[in-house]
């Protein structure tokens, strides 16, 4: 189970490098100029904020598998992980238009779910 703790933290910096290049990726220079100075401001905040939250959990599965994996706090830290990413995969039916690609992308969310959950649900 330490390999899959490992793994999921990997997933998280995979995610976290993917939001960093949200502003070279959705032109972000240029398109969030077209809206208001408040919309525009909370966009880039969340984005950096998730950044670190990514970067974060990254690190406490790497310096902390042992913890995470034998300790009631480190068990309830990966079910939140895997509920974050349980809910984001719903989310993209929510907010994204639902064709193949987003069932792709929905997929790889619910591996960031299972990889979280395993960990607290070993025997």
């Amino acid at each position: 189970m330490k390999i899959v703790i490992y793994l999921a933290g990997i997933y998280n910096l995979v995610f976290a490098l993917f939001h960093i290049g949200f502003w070279k990726m959705f032109k972000w220079g240029e398109e969030l100029k077209k809206l208001d100075l408040g919309n525009r401001e909370v966009m880039q905040i969340l984005n950096v904020h998730i950044i670190y939250y990514l970067l974060f959990v990254t690190f406490i599965c790497i310096a902390f598998p042992n913890e995470l994996m034998n300790t009631k706090l480190g068990k309830a830290f990966l079910l939140g992980c895997s509920l974050f990413w349980l809910l984001r995969a719903i989310q993209q039916f929510i907010f994204f238009p639902i064709n193949f690609g987003s069932y792709i992308f929905t997929v790889v969310l619910l591996a960031g779910t299972i990889l979280f959950a395993l960990p607290v649900f070993k025997k």
